[in-house]
């Protein structure tokens, strides 16, 4: 999960796997599987920097139990 930003400043934690689309219309728009749209203060980049490092974070958290 990635936390971003609501532009009325609420933090809110995404699935990264729910996850379809991210737009900047100039605002950030992020669509879920769902369909549903979020609108946060965070630009296109740093969503995708943050999915990024979360799914980095976990395949190294894998690729450790596997050498263990």
């Amino acid at each position: 999960m990635i936390e971003v930003t609501k532009i009325n400043g609420t933090k809110l934690l995404v699935n990264t796997n729910l996850i379809e689309t991210v737009e900047e219309t100039p605002d950030t728009v992020i669509t879920l599987t769902d369909g549903k749209k979020v609108i946060v203060k965070e630009s296109r980049h740093e969503v995708r920097n943050l999915v990024k490092l979360t799914r980095q974070e976990y395949f190294k958290g894998i690729l450790n139990m596997e050498t263990s």
